[in-house]
């Protein structure tokens, strides 16, 4: 019987193993934890007396392998969108909002309405995204874009930050040019938000996990991978430390793991080994009657600029806010996120600063690897030196930055394969 292996429950790894149980091959899906999701998941907090999630993550409809994955597991419905493409934000130094509404034809004729671009901006400051589509492999997002404005402070900063989780000044400008063609290049149909209703479990997790095994395939929590054993060019064993799995002539193996992983049972692979983390805080609001959020468009979601976080997101009593490439911020005592984190909350909210709330402050110190120009080159394909062996994971090669679109990508990509070989 053919049979794959997938090591690694995240997003790439519950792809690959849907992909290839429904093309017909049995497969066998492992984690080191407890639980499905890597990085995309959700859990109980006691403290919270909530379920949240791991970390905030904002799709857009120009997503579409994670669009057609959610197809595949029954979920489309699990999104909340507004009817057309916006994208609300409030600056927390001036106390201005507004909202960028890109329009539906390819070429940009919104940004010659002031209520559709950011207030302040000119409609020729726009232009500059032309000189992203003109960078060299080797530039940056601040190279790429020199002239420091306000259209950078309020648009190009926090889009280059959220988009790639790297700081302009080391992002790779050609990636996020990539990310701006399949979205805002496209007009509004491709820039349609979506946010879970119930958390990324219940959206992205859960409904895959059932169809896998409702197929007859094996799922095993708990199960780290040691390390391999090698004849040549092939895979020939999976040692799991107490539990050693032989290999049969025709079984593939999918190493879905995170770069740091994949390069410790992978001798001489090379991965993108520098990362940058993401903070995230959650905050139970004792919401009544006198205490009601403000949010816009009656939308989920709120940008933030001229303060700690980049958004706060807003799913019934529980406000989670999240800033991406966070070094600095990651460095601080989970106290002092905390208070900044409600100082922002309320003030982005219009919320009584007296309101009882309690907090989770969650650090992802290697959320994603640092997308700069030099570690895109370390990216690796899903095909690998030995011939059983293929990759998957948002830090392989799929030309997109490492988000959950990535992830779903490079697992699509690795199934193809696998199931090419399987024939």
């Amino acid at each position: 019987m053919k049979q794959v292996h997938v090591i690694g429950a995240g997003l790439s790894g519950l792809s690959c193993a849907l992909r290839l149980s429904r093309a017909g091959a049995t497969v066998s899906l492992y984690d080191a934890a407890a639980q499905a999701g890597g990085r995309c998941r959700s859990y109980w907090d006691g403290k919270l007396d909530r379920r949240i999630d791991n970390g905030n993550h904002l799709l857009l409809s120009a997503n579409h392998a994670t669009l057609d994955y959610l197809g595949e597991i029954g979920a489309r419905n699990r999104f909340v969108s507004p009817p057309q493409a916006s994208f609300p934000f409030v600056d927390l130094s001036t106390g201005e909002r507004w909202t960028i509404s890109p329009g539906p034809s390819p070429i940009p004729w919104w940004i010659f309405q002031r209520d559709r671009r950011v207030p302040g901006s000119h409609p020729f400051d726009y232009i500059s995204f032309l000189q992203l589509a003109a960078a060299r492999a080797d530039m940056t997002v601040a190279a790429a874009l020199p002239k420091r404005n306000l259209l950078w402070d309020r648009f190009w900063r926090p889009f280059c930050t959220s988009a790639l989780n790297t700081a302009p000044e080391e992002a790779s400008a050609q990636l996020l040019w990539r990310t701006i063609r399949e979205t805002f290049a496209k007009g509004s149909g491709a820039c349609l938000p979506l946010v879970p209703k119930d958390g990324l479990s219940d959206s992205f997790v859960d409904p895959a996990l059932r169809i896998i095994q409702a197929s007859g395939n094996f799922v095993r929590f708990n199960h780290r991978l040691r390390s391999f054993e090698f004849d040549g060019s092939r895979i020939v064993t999976l040692d799991f430390g107490d539990r050693r799995i032989e290999l049969g002539a025709n079984d593939m193996v999918v190493v879905a793991l995170p770069p740091g992983n994949a390069g410790q049972v992978l001798p001489g692979l090379k991965t993108p080994d520098d990362s940058r983390p993401i903070v995230n805080v959650h905050l139970r609001i004792d919401l009544d009657s006198t205490t009601s959020p403000l949010l816009p468009l009656n939308l989920p979601f709120l940008g933030l600029t001229g303060g700690s976080f980049d958004w706060v997101f807003l799913r019934r009593d529980v406000a989670s806010l999240t800033v991406s490439a966070a070094a600095e911020l990651a460095e601080q005592p989970a106290e002092q996120i905390a208070q900044q984190a409600w100082a922002e909350t309320a003030q982005a909210l219009m919320l009584d600063p007296a309101t009882a709330h309690e907090v989770r402050v969650v650090k992802e110190r290697r959320a994603t690897f640092a997308q700069t120009p030099a570690a895109l080159k370390l990216r690796p394909g899903a095909r690998t030196a030995w011939h059983n062996l293929l990759l998957a994971g948002d830090w392989t090669d799929t030309g997109y930055p490492a988000t959950i679109e990535s992830a779903v990508r490079s697992g699509n990509n690795a199934a193809a394969l696998a199931a090419e070989m399987l024939r």
